[in-house]
């Protein structure tokens, strides 16, 4: 049970960040307007929360999530088969059989287990991504209707079906009475009204939790001091040399990425038509677990010379460029449908109509999805650097080799100190860098 848990909590890991940033960007993006109508209505947290903030951040959550179960697919093999030390826990599930096939180079096994895969993510976009993108088109900031929307067969097959509407009209009362219940546990009637009474609460509340954390800190942190007494110098610098290449490789990974997703995703973002069509593609190869295929890749790598310096960077593309694209396509999804029409009044040229509307449109997501995109770069440097296919380890140097060699060697010391390198990358880059830039994009 505990593997099973653990693998759990690796897939939520996975999959929870881009949207919360993807959310963050949502709620940080409210029309000034829309605020100041929720204070005008004297909406309270749990109305302002339902009517308000959850439909700006709708579209977004939306492709996010597709985003997010394809990241799940992405790092199945990775999750569900690993070396600690001496031991080998395989889970049973479609990653820990493609982990095998890909370790023996049996590419007939993987050619079953990517088939098996494909069939499933079909099935999810047909039954529930598409009618979700359908749906969610009605929380679209707009004055007019666009002439041309996303549409899904199974979404109107609901609407028309007379025995859902039967269904909603006896469920409606209980949800009904339900949110006049939360309307009326979040009332201000219903809270103290004394405001030396809610300070001393709030103080207790704050001392609890800050109290509770520091604890939690300072075991932590006097653990990993004691930990980390154990490495030589030249294990630090085999930390810092690793922690040098796994940046470059991750900011080349990011550049190529950024060229054709931002096109592409704009396309398949303003044309419906389009999307229905490249959209159960994109979330195929979104959601193919590139360690599979990566065998493949690596031979022909090592045919013109490439080796895994190059094929690194082309595994790190494959967990990178998936988050650019969907953020893209949510955010060209987003962008109101009279504002195309009045470029056209205005006959903007394309390169003006990319300057002053679809890149400032498009900014927000953009930076959401660099930010989720780099986060999966360097959690693809892990499987990306450190690679065992017929019996053979093939490595280049990196952070994400180090982490893969210092937990297959069980090298807790090692490994703690290339993970705590590698947090305070990603972290250093989010202080210095995106958080300027999101409150640009605000």
């Amino acid at each position: 049970m505990g593997v099973e848990i653990a693998s759990v909590i690796l897939i939520f890991t996975g999959m929870s960040w881009n949207m919360t940033f993807s959310f963050y960007q949502s709620l940080s993006g409210i029309p000034l307007e829309l605020k100041e109508a929720a204070q005008v209505y004297r909406l309270n947290a749990w109305q302002q929360f339902w009517t308000l903030e959850l439909s700006a951040g709708a579209i977004g959550l939306v492709w996010n999530s597709v985003m997010s179960v394809a990241g799940g697919w992405f790092f199945l093999i990775a999750i569900e088969s690993f070396t600690l030390g001496d031991k080998n826990f395989n889970l049973p599930g479609l990653g820990s059989y493609l982990g095998k096939a890909a370790s023996e180079g049996n590419f007939g096994a993987i050619g079953w287990g990517l088939a098996v895969l494909i069939g499933v993510i079909i099935a999810i976009d047909f039954f529930i991504w598409q009618p979700l993108i359908a749906w969610v088109e009605k929380f679209k900031y707009q004055a007019v209707e666009a002439a041309n929307v996303p549409q899904s067969n199974l979404l109107d097959f609901l609407r028309r079906s007379a025995t859902l509407r039967v269904l909603k009209s006896r469920i409606s009362p209980m949800g009904d009475s339900f949110d006049r219940g939360l309307v009326r546990a979040f009332a201000p009637a219903n809270l103290p009204t004394n405001p030396r009474q809610l300070t001393r609460i709030g103080n207790w509340i704050n001392w609890l939790f800050v109290s509770g954390f520091a604890v939690i800190v300072l075991w932590g942190t006097w653990e990993a001091v004691l930990l980390l007494r154990l490495l030589s110098l030249s294990d630090w610098q085999k930390v810092m040399g690793g922690a040098f290449f796994t940046a470059l490789r991750v900011i080349c990974a990011l550049f190529l990425s950024l060229l054709w997703t931002v096109p592409l995703g704009v396309a398949i973002g303003r044309n419906p038509r389009l999307a229905q069509i490249l959209q159960p593609l994109v979330q195929i190869a979104a959601s193919v677990p590139a360690t599979a295929l990566f065998p493949v890749l690596l031979l022909a790598l090592i045919q013109t010379g490439g080796g895994l310096e190059i094929g690194s960077v082309a595994l790190m593309m494959l967990g990178t460029m998936w988050y650019l694209l969907f953020n893209v396509i949510a955010g060209a999804q987003s962008i109101p449908s009279e504002f195309f029409e009045a470029a056209q009044v205005y006959k903007l040229s394309l390169v003006q109509r990319w300057k002053t509307l679809i890149l400032p449109g498009i900014f927000p997501y953009l930076i959401t999805g660099t930010i989720t995109a780099v986060g999966g770069a360097w959690n693809a440097s892990i499987v990306s650097e450190y690679v065992q296919f017929k019996g053979e380890t093939i490595t280049t140097s990196g952070l994400g080799e180090t982490i893969s060699q210092a937990t297959a060697s069980g090298n807790f010391p090692l490994l703690l100190a290339a993970t705590s390198v590698m947090s305070l990358l990603v972290v250093l880059t989010n202080r210095l860098v995106w958080r300027p830039l999101y409150r640009l994009a605000e």
